[in-house]
């Protein structure tokens, strides 16, 4: 039976064996060959593929892909890999000796082996690549699962390649790794906790990229940038970047402020301190005096009548005037900031809008503003919010309040002056 040129009985061996004599011109030839037949099933194969790749994917309308499949080079990896598979069961074409060559041929073996190891590789990125292209990334990340299949891959992947080297099945070295699982285990508590994490945190939608997060414990505050299988990536307000653990983010607590932003109202929450010795009852003049305020007439008007009829019926009864209802300017300002806040632009009216007065302390009578902006971006919130408090400060004086302020050194030092001026009278 007639014999293959190239792969029959060593043919090719055999040829430049009777063609040429001396032995290092055989080596070199065959290396000569091997190398021409390296190239030319390498540069054909990679162009077939990019124009099979290229067809397919403007038949399916994928154009944009090309360009992310060409970065990843999927291509040349596979090319690589077909050249090096034929190239492995040429290597005898070199006059070595049995055992060398034998040697050779499985360590190129190998070597295409981890070659299209690489390509797959690749195509796992190149999938997480045009997934991240799309909306759904920004709710679920599957970076976390790609790096898992990565690691999964590649650990089977180095056991393969092994046994291609020392002529052993896979299968027995994967069974002799039973006796090696607690020192796995130990070595990959990171990955089985975080990628636990990763997939808990995937199903309960509990973090997405581009939330914003506050964690006081990692010093973290700011908007996840990257989620990983190991790590999760905050860009913090000052522009630094703080990387917290995976499983971190599921064992322990932090705020995530999505459910704000996607409710539309943004809570305003602040105080502002009276001095108690300002609060007072208000006299008739004053209170005519406030129906000059446009929010305050209709409530003035309605609290007038309503105190006048509960002081008649406490006269007819015979009760001390000092008994009397009568109207305090705190209480007015309170009835206006609430008043204010309801006409404000930019307040939230469909959601929790009130004024009320906490425990008074030594620090003054604390009387909150309590309500919600309907923008949520940080600066348009700090601006309504700097807006609203700058007119209740500058409204205070005019219902005889006054903010409680410690005493500064320049206090103290107009008090000595004064009780000096008075000495010296």
């Amino acid at each position: 039976m007639e014999k293959s040129f190239f792969f029959g009985d060593h043919s090719v061996k055999t040829w430049l064996q009777h063609s040429v004599d001396e032995v290092w011109l055989q080596f070199v030839l065959a290396l000569l060959l091997l190398t021409a037949v390296f190239i030319s099933i390498n540069w054909l194969s990679s162009y077939l593929l990019s124009v099979v790749v290229r067809r397919f994917l403007l038949t399916i309308g994928k154009k944009d892909w090309l360009e992310i499949i060409q970065a990843s080079r999927i291509r040349r990896h596979l090319s690589r890999s077909l050249s090096l598979y034929l190239l492995s069961a040429m290597v005898d074409w070199i006059p070595l000796g049995a055992a060398l060559s034998e040697f050779l041929s499985r360590l190129v073996f190998a070597i295409a082996t981890f070659c299209l190891l690489l390509a797959i590789s690749a195509i796992l990125s190149v999938g997480h690549t045009i997934y991240a292209q799309t909306p759904r990334a920004q709710v679920k990340s599957i970076k976390g699962y790609i790096e898992v299949i990565r690691i999964g891959f590649w650990f089977i992947g180095a056991i393969i390649l092994l046994s291609i080297m020392i002529k052993k099945s896979p299968l027995i070295m994967i069974s002799g790794l039973g006796a090696l699982s607690a020192v796995l285990l130990l070595v990959f508590k990171d990955t089985l906790l975080s990628l636990v994490a990763s997939a808990q945190m995937s199903t309960n939608d509990m973090l997405r990229i581009g939330d914003w997060i506050q964690m006081p414990q990692a010093e973290a505050d700011g908007f996840v940038i990257d989620i990983a299988l190991h790590t999760v990536k905050v860009q913090n307000w000052d522009k630094t970047v703080t990387t917290i653990p995976t499983y971190k983010l599921f064992s322990e607590s932090y705020k995530n402020m999505r459910q704000m932003f996607e409710s539309g109202g943004r809570r305003i929450k602040r105080s502002l301190r009276i001095d108690s010795s300002t609060v007072r009852f208000l006299s008739d003049a004053e209170i005519e005096d406030f129906k000059r305020f446009e929010l305050l007439r209709g409530y003035i008007e309605k609290k007038q009548r309503e105190i006048e009829a509960d002081n008649e019926a406490l006269i007819a009864q015979g009760k001390d005037p000092v008994n009397q209802r009568r109207l305090t300017n705190l209480g007015t300002f309170r009835t206006y900031a609430t008043l204010y806040l309801e006409q404000k632009e930019g307040v939230h009216t469909d959601m929790t809008l009130m004024v009320r007065m906490m425990e008074p302390s030594a620090e003054g009578i604390p009387v909150e503003v309590y309500c919600f902006t309907d923008d949520t971006a940080w600066v348009n919130y700090e601006r309504i919010q700097g807006d609203i408090f700058d007119h209740l400060i500058a409204i205070l004086p005019e219902m005889s309040l006054r903010l409680y302020q410690s005493p500064s050194g320049r206090d103290l030092t107009v008090g000595v002056e004064h009780l000096r001026s008075m000495g010296d009278d």
